[in-house]
């Protein structure tokens, strides 16, 4: 019996080693670099708005995410479960923010705007009539996102259509909707309030000369597959 007891003392000491291991060697969670230079955007979105929405705000989304992350991976390892379930909130806020923010940037391109081509055009032709109709549906669901929050153009995987749709706050597109995100406008004041103050619909009309079609077709590309 002392020998059986040992046995399980033994392999629960390793569990908690392996579980130890596995967190300590975990990837953190990075800000991402950016392919231009904070005022490449302008005039749509000026430097200074880049510079905090991306070295500030941004950045304390993978802070918090990562600190988050590492309260959950003791929690695990403890069988907290009461624990895990109060860390949920703030895994969604921050992880989305990082998910939401990481799309967002590679959405935009100091060489964007214009209309995009080929399949994502013809898609978004099928799916809402042209390309204006389009830019209206989602630049009217974009301005009226009650507080803070994001527009979006995802791809519903499963019938293979275009749609638009609205998350508050941080949550993310796909783990909120089922859609898989291609093109974000993020819609929350630190975006664009230092330019454009409390008029949200001169920013989010703004912005449509700087998208990145490029990106939007690859994502939509990679998403069908």
């Amino acid at each position: 019996m002392l020998c059986r007891v040992g046995q399980i003392r033994r392999c629960a000491a390793s569990l908690s080693q392996t579980l130890n291991l596995v967190a300590a060697s975990r990837q953190k969670h990075t800000l991402p670099d950016l392919t231009y230079d904070y005022g490449a955007l302008e005039p749509s979105i000026n430097a200074e708005i880049m510079q905090l929405h991306h070295s500030k705000h941004h950045a304390t989304y993978v802070n918090n995410l990562n600190v988050t992350e590492e309260k959950y991976q003791e929690a695990l390892a403890k069988g907290d479960v009461t624990a895990q379930v109060a860390l949920q909130p703030a895994l969604k806020f921050n992880g989305g923010g990082h998910i939401n923010h990481s799309i967002f940037w590679t959405n935009l391109s100091p060489n964007g705007g214009g209309e995009p081509q080929g399949e994502l055009m013809e898609a978004i032709k099928r799916d809402f009539g042209s390309f204006q109709k389009m830019k209206e549906r989602m630049s009217a669901a974009t301005v009226a996102v009650q507080g803070s929050g994001w527009g979006w153009l995802g791809l519903d995987k499963e019938s293979g259509s275009l749609r638009i749709a609205a998350c508050a706050n941080q949550d993310p597109l796909h783990g909120t909707t089922g859609l898989i995100p291609l093109l974000g406008i993020d819609v929350w004041e630190h975006a664009y309030y230092l330019q454009y103050k409390n008029v949200r619909p001169d920013y989010v009309k703004a912005i449509w000369n700087v998208i990145n079609w490029e990106n939007v077709s690859e994502r939509l590309q990679n998403a069908k597959k």
